[in-house]
């Protein structure tokens, strides 16, 4: 049975008990995701306007970076052109209310992430020996910030590339790009979501470590190989396919790899 301290002393908790803890713990997570999910909903008209939707003018921040820069590269779109913006358009009766509620819950899983970790945490904590908390939170917390360090990077590097490009790509002057709502979105969320979670390759590395799967010598060993995965991987995940698209998701997977190797035990 797993141990829980109380005061000074050990009790020891039974099957009942661990069961009666974890239903809290699933109480106290879902209200805490439907206290945000509503606080989302009402704020999502806004958070469209300005957040979701951002990527889709010549006003967004890293369009108006790029522009500084100047130039002309045959590689990248046109961001001088102050005049990009796409429509998007909706063509099912039910899409925007659906999208509404659909938006607002993945708004809230990420606002409510921390607080889920910290009760993971806090639910297997007692049934760990003192030396192993201090680094399975450590774990927890860097895993969490590793979380929301991909999503930034897929919001503000990796969407807004791919979404500029294949919205600028013309296979014929006659064809007019319409993109749809469901588009859009589809391609929003699993661009950034998915950017959180392969940015989860350090501690997904270290709990191997931890096993006795991997060492730092078989991660140096098979680099090469281990480059050859995160470019399909990088191709997977960027649907343009265009090279500098493709180089700006591999280069994070890249150094993420080699940070994998730092975190490793020997």
């Amino acid at each position: 049975m797993a141990k829980e301290k109380e005061g000074t002393g050990e009790v020891e908790m039974t099957f009942w008990g661990h069961l009666e803890e974890l239903r809290w713990t699933l109480f106290r997570v879902v209200a805490a995701l439907f206290v945000c999910l509503i606080a989302c909903f009402c704020a999502m008209p806004y958070l469209f306007d300005h957040v979701i939707l951002a990527p889709t003018t010549s006003d967004f921040f890293l369009y108006r970076w790029l522009a500084s820069w100047g130039g002309d590269n045959p590689l990248l779109p046109n961001f001088s052109d102050g005049t990009f913006r796409v429509e998007i358009i909706n063509i099912n009766v039910a899409s925007q209310f659906l999208t509404h509620i659909s938006t607002s819950f993945w708004c809230a899983l990420l606002l409510v992430f921390p607080y889920l970790v910290f009760e993971i945490w806090r639910f297997v904590q007692p049934a760990l020996f003192a030396n192993e908390r201090k680094s399975v939170a450590g774990a927890f917390i860097g895993g969490t910030f590793m979380f929301f360090l991909g999503c930034a990077v897929g919001y503000t590097l990796v969407f807004p590339f791919t979404f500029r490009f294949l919205t600028e790509y013309r296979l014929s002057s006659s064809i007019v790009n319409q993109i749809s709502l469901n588009s859009y979105m589809g391609n929003f969320l699993m661009l950034i979501f998915m950017m959180g979670i392969v940015f989860e390759l350090p501690l997904l590395a270290w709990l191997l470590s931890k096993m006795g799967l991997v060492t730092k010598e078989f991660l140096r060993k098979y680099r090469r190989h281990a480059i050859v995965v995160l470019l399909l991987l990088s191709a997977v995940i960027t649907p343009s396919g265009d090279p500098f698209t493709l180089m700006v998701v591999f280069l994070p997977l890249y150094l993420l790899y080699e940070l994998s190797i730092r975190f490793v035990k020997g």
